[in-house]
């Protein structure tokens, strides 16, 4: 039992729903990500999401993709992210998990990077572009290093698929809560909850939805449904509203604060 399912028994026993914040690994530096990694801890985060710099993330809206840029401006790679979760593992025992997309993998190579990501504390990963149907290979390698591999399900997943993917998925199901990319939005669909109903139905791993979560009214609406709700895009725009400020850490906290308090 990873971190990750450690973690969703404790909150199973206590009756309480997961608060999962994302945040891009490196922006505005990899010190501040550290710093904030240990205090969002403190602020009411079950699950931490780190999310990779990648040059071209097609899942990501235009906050994300701003703050990867940056990040990758400042020569943050993949292998410095790993250096900085085993710091961060020094201080804090925080599921962890990774959201970065096939390429940077396939690139650093699966085996040595499940090898990497096992030694240096990670404890899932959430791969946008890779289907479970084409994630055979890196499935057989994260089951046998204990590592979670988090699946999407969507509104406009076929209904074929659905079983496959619950069935695959590890750690907890994805269920992206509207169809295009990550980013605040205003509203949440109704069709939403009776879609996570039918979700939580199927899956034996518990099931979080995310993108366009932004407000503490959406995540306690969300948390009533769903077995933890994500919120990326609200976060990286707050600290990004207060880079340069000494008090960044603790002004992204306060507002971190606000959202896991709904749960």
């Amino acid at each position: 039992m990873n971190r990750i399912d450690l973690k969703f028994k404790q909150l199973r026993a206590a009756q309480e729903k997961a608060f999962i914040a994302f945040i891009t690994a490196g922006d505005p530096s990899l010190q501040v990500t550290e710093e904030l990694a240990l205090s969002l801890e403190k602020s009411g985060v079950d699950i931490l999401e780190l999310g990779v710099p990648f040059s071209d993330p097609l899942a990501d809206g235009p906050v994300i993709q701003a703050a990867s840029f940056r990040a990758l401006q400042k020569g943050v790679t993949l292998r410095k992210i790993l250096a900085l979760v085993q710091k961060i593992r020094r201080r804090s025992q925080i599921p962890i998990a990774f959201m970065t997309y096939y390429n940077p993998v396939f690139h650093y190579g699966e085996g040595r990077f499940i090898r990497d990501a096992k030694a240096s504390g990670v404890d899932g990963l959430i791969i946008p572009d890779l289907p479970a149907e084409e994630a055979g290979n890196l499935r057989a390698l994260a089951k046998k290093a204990g590592i979670s591999l988090v699946f999407f399900l969507a509104p406009t997943t076929a209904r074929q698929r659905v079983p496959g993917i619950v069935k695959a998925a590890t750690g907890f199901v994805y269920f992206v809560s509207v169809a295009g990319v990550t980013g605040a939005k205003k509203a949440v669909p109704s069709l939403i909850a009776r879609k996570l109903r039918s979700a939580r139905r199927l899956a034996k791993a518990p099931v979080c939805v995310g993108f366009g979560v932004s407000t503490p009214e959406q995540v306690k609406a969300l948390g009533q449904v769903a077995d933890g709700v994500i919120v990326g895009s609200a976060i990286v725009k707050e600290i990004a509203h207060n880079a340069g400020s000494p008090d960044l850490v603790d002004r992204v906290c306060r507002f971190v604060r606000k959202l896991s308090a709904a749960l």
